[in-house]
């Protein structure tokens, strides 16, 4: 299971930050960012073979699953 910053969304913001690098933007000048998306990833198969059951609650909230 992992849960934490969405890897496509910090992607996307490296490239959004090297655009305005490129455009001439000082990097001192440049906010410093949190993550707004998180991910919440439980790999299925691997939780079935400890004998791990997953609430229906945590089911419904998982980004991506991997089975």
């Amino acid at each position: 299971m992992s849960y934490g910053a969405s890897v496509t969304d910090a992607y996307r913001q490296a490239g959004v930050f090297t655009g305005r690098f490129l455009k001439g933007d000082k990097p001192a000048d440049l906010p410093v960012q949190q993550a707004v998306k998180v991910e919440l990833i439980v790999n299925l198969k691997a939780a079935k073979a400890l004998g791990t059951e997953m609430p229906l609650s945590l089911l419904l909230r998982i980004n991506e699953t991997i089975e």
